[in-house]
């Protein structure tokens, strides 16, 4: 279970290097394309706050590296727990209050992740 688990944090880390990635550096074209509800006259105006979020996504990313890389298993669980958390954590409120696939696309792998880490 321990490699599944590992194989899932990765994928996650991965999806939140391309989201840090569209937030930071596409977010008037990617963006537009993702948040379809937003207006589309407030994309260049927000791309300062998208950077930002951006970068909070990078900072997930790199954690969830981070955990993978640690030689003692123990801390590597502990470090995997807290950014998965993080994970859950933003993805349960971007769900609430931008749009509800957030729920599926990041909260619910993480979840699978810290089940599989439990296993």
């Amino acid at each position: 279970m321990l490699l599944a688990a590992k194989i899932v944090i990765s994928l996650i880390a991965l999806l939140h290097i391309y989201i840090m990635y569209f937030e930071m550096f596409a977010w008037t074209t990617i963006g537009r394309k993702t948040f379809r509800k937003f207006p589309k006259e407030l994309f260049e105006p927000t791309k300062p706050l998208a950077a930002n979020q951006g970068l909070y996504n990078g900072f997930l990313a790199a954690g969830l590296i981070w955990s993978l890389l640690i030689k003692d298993h123990a801390w590597s669980i502990y470090v995997a727990i807290f950014f998965l958390s993080c994970v859950v954590l933003a993805g349960i409120y971007g769900s609430i209050t931008a749009d509800k696939k957030i729920l599926f696309v990041q909260t619910l792998p993480a979840l699978i992740a810290l089940v599989l880490l439990h296993l």
